[in-house]
């Protein structure tokens, strides 16, 4: 069963997703799903806990960051391969998920979230009685 899907394709028109008409990256995010909930893990490098924002509005995900990479001023770049200084992303959730309980940690630019299925949604075990 799908408990979530994104809500953009890949070739994101990224003037449309990326708040106040700026630009930002797509970052690549895995799900996984087991019997308690889903588990998505966003590769964010260069973002600092406090540039980073997770925001659910409605049965929205919504993942934004900027990157905190500033260039000594002795030094300019000859190439750069990544010209945006923000991530956005956005994800419909399922009902069954809770979104009251969500949790996240980021560590080393690998941000995962946790969001476990509402308690209607978990697997449970019938006891049959004998009689």
């Amino acid at each position: 069963m799908n408990t979530i899907s994104t809500a953009e394709n890949r070739a994101v028109s990224r003037k449309s997703e990326a708040s106040a008409d700026e630009a930002a990256l797509t970052p690549p995010v895995d799900v996984l799903e087991d019997a308690g909930g889903i588990t998505l893990i966003a590769d964010i490098p260069g973002v600092p806990k406090e540039k980073l924002q997770l925001n659910i509005n409605a049965d929205t995900l919504t993942i934004e960051a900027e990157l905190d990479f500033a260039i000594p001023d002795e030094m300019q770049a000859s190439h750069a391969e990544v010209g945006l200084r923000r991530y956005r992303r956005s994800f419909t959730l399922s009902k069954e998920l809770d979104t009251e309980k969500v949790t996240a940690d980021l560590a080393n630019g690998v941000l995962k979230i946790r969001i476990p299925k509402a308690a209607h949604a978990q697997p449970r075990r019938i006891d049959v009685g004998i009689d």
